[in-house]
Formats: C-alpha cells, structure tokens, sequence
C-alpha cells in the first residue's frame, strides 16, 4: 500500500477534528503538509508534518498529490481550481461550491485533468443517520408520507469566526448545516420535483441566516429540513411517517465529541452510541403492532477515507461524487430563490 501524500489548507476545527485524524491513522493516507499562516499547531500533534505559509507553496510541492481544501465557503471553488490545476486530487469540504455554475466547472477541470474530486460530506458516516437509512430501507414504515429533519443547536452568541458572521456569498446556516440534511435527505429520497423555504435572521445582532425551514416536494411525500441556533431544548431530529409506522431518532452520533477531546478514530468501540439513544420504532409487523428500540448502527468518517483511497489508487467509485455535491448547491439556490420570491420552485 503506496500511502497518499496530503495536504490541508487550514488546521482550525475542521483539519484538526475531522481530516487530520484520519490521516494519520489509515495506513492509505499520510498527513504531510498543512497550511498555517502563522502558528505551528499541527506540529504540536503531528511532528512530522511540513507547515507552510503559503497556497502556493503548499500547491508547489510535487510530493503532494491530494488537497483537502477545508478554508471558508466562498474561498472552496478558487482552491479547488487552483489544486487541479496543480495536478493534485481534491477533497472539498462542504459546501461544494457556492454555486451550481462553479460546481460543474470544477467537476469538467477534474475530467480535463484526469483527477478526482470529492464533496466531504461527513454526515453521511453518522450512526444516527445510518440507522433513519436503515429503518426506511427495510420498508418497515410502508409507504412514506413525510419526514423531518432538524440540526438545531442553542448559540445565542455570535462565532468568534469572523468569516462565519459577515454577510456574502457561501455565508449563513443553509450552506453550513444545511448541507448536510439536504444531502441526507437527497441520499434517501432523490431529487425533489420542487423546493418551499423560509429563511430569516432570530439571533439578536446576527447579519447572516441563522433559521432555515426547507420543504422538499415529492409526489405524494414531503421531506421538511430546519435548523435554528436557538433551540435549547432538542426534539427528535429524525422524525419519519409512513402509512405502517413512525420512526424517530435523536442526533447522537459521538464521533465528533471524541475527536474534540483529542481522541483517535481507532477501537471496535468508535462510532458506537449508548444503548440509551437507540431510535423508537411504532410500526405494524405481520399484523402485529410493534413499540420497540431499534439498535444504532455504527458511525465512521473513516469509511469516506477509505473509499477515497480506493478510488485514487484503484479507480473505484467515490464515496461522495462532485455531481452530488452540485445536487446540494441547487436545493441551496432554489430555497434562496423561493425565499425572493415567495413561491415553491421547481427543482429540474
């Protein structure tokens, strides 16, 4: 096993928690440079790895051959373009891009290059959601009538990431969070045949979007997203109907608290939720009406490494393709749109 050689473009929350980590411990991978500015942090945890405090230097090395572009919103597509031209494979954090126009031209510069590109779309790899995604496959619910998404948290205060609170392109909580529901509801349930959105400011002080409420049209089925910073007590934050039962789940995957504590992504236990946050299933089975927990599928980021890996070294599909990542940034620009002009859009 030859390990790829990456780079990542900022060691904040983001290249600490959810890449470096993963770097270091999969035997395909090897963190060798990252991007500081001005600190030396990575080098802290990682002594190895090369810091530079330059793009263009970090870009220049032929040693590098995958990027993980993981910088603010507005600044994934010029990185990711930069990188391929490069001649390096790029991971981009989401959002893919800010727009659909400048997610397809990455998408035809990676196919004149001969290089891959990938959405890191993290939450896909959650025990909660692959536990939703397993109930509904199993077809338990009978046919499907609604769904409920929530990502809600209780921040009051504005982020100490000035990038995060100043009004432009990328900024506001439907690219942040929204990403994420928006792909797990496009995972599950396809592209909608048209999108409702109520998108507005709560949080006192606040410039940039921090309530998002999308609807999602499908025939016969409808998939509501929401996400607000100022809900302090959570509800469910999967809630899924259908004409046999109900399924609920709460957003409790643990990866992301480990990895903040500094652990790594190693042990059978990782991904593993307590018994105690396993979903409730009210169905009807054979005629029988079922009240039960239903037991959490494990959770793991590193299943997209790994898959990454494979598709670099042994061209394998990618684990999160660029067309996907584009699917998102269109829901995005019709809620913004219906948001205009107060109308249900159409998707196609």
């Amino acid at each position: 096993m030859t390990p790829i050689k990456t780079a990542i473009c900022s060691f904040g929350m983001s290249g600490r928690v959810f890449h470096a980590p993963f770097l270091h411990v999969n035997p395909g991978f090897e963190f060798y440079s990252v991007w500081e500015r001005e600190k030396n942090l990575a080098k802290a945890i990682y002594p190895d790895v090369k810091v530079v405090r330059t793009y263009e230097e970090l870009l220049s090395d032929p040693a590098v051959e995958l990027v993980i572009v993981n910088t603010p919103n507005f600044t994934h597509f010029e990185y990711a373009r930069q990188a391929l031209l490069a001649g390096k494979h790029v991971i981009v954090e989401k959002p893919f891009a800010v727009t659909e126009e400048e997610g397809w031209q990455l998408i035809d510069l990676a196919e004149e290059q001969g290089k891959k590109i990938s959405s890191y779309q993290s939450r896909r790899f959650d025990s909660d959601y692959r536990t939703v995604k397993k109930v509904i496959d199993s077809g338990v619910l009978g046919k499907l009538v609604e769904a409920e998404f929530h990502y809600d948290r209780y921040t009051p205060a504005l982020s100490p990431k000035v990038h995060k609170e100043t009004p432009g392109p990328g900024r506001g909580l439907l690219y942040d969070l929204g990403s994420h529901m928006i792909d797990q509801a496009l995972q599950l349930f396809g592209d909608p045949d048209a999108v409702f959105a109520d998108i507005f400011i709560i949080r006192e002080h606040s410039l940039v979007d921090d309530y998002m409420e999308v609807l999602l049209f499908y025939p016969g089925f409808r998939c509501r997203i929401k996400s607000s910073y100022l809900v302090r007590e959570p509800i469910p934050a999967y809630s899924v109907f259908g004409h046999m039962g109900t399924f609920l789940k709460n957003r409790t995957d643990v990866q992301e608290r480990r990895l903040l504590a500094g652990e790594m992504p190693v042990g059978d236990d990782w991904g593993v939720e307590s018994q105690t946050e396993q979903g409730l299933l009210h169905t009807e089975i054979d005629g029988k009406e079922v009240r039960e927990r239903v037991p959490t599928e494990r959770g793991n980021y590193m299943d997209y490494f790994t898959g990454m890996y494979e598709a670099i070294r042994n061209n394998a599909p990618l684990p999160v393709t660029p067309e996907e990542g584009v699917r998102i940034i269109r829901v995005i620009e019709k809620a913004y749109e219906s948001v205009r002009t107060k109308c249900t859009v159409t998707f196609a």
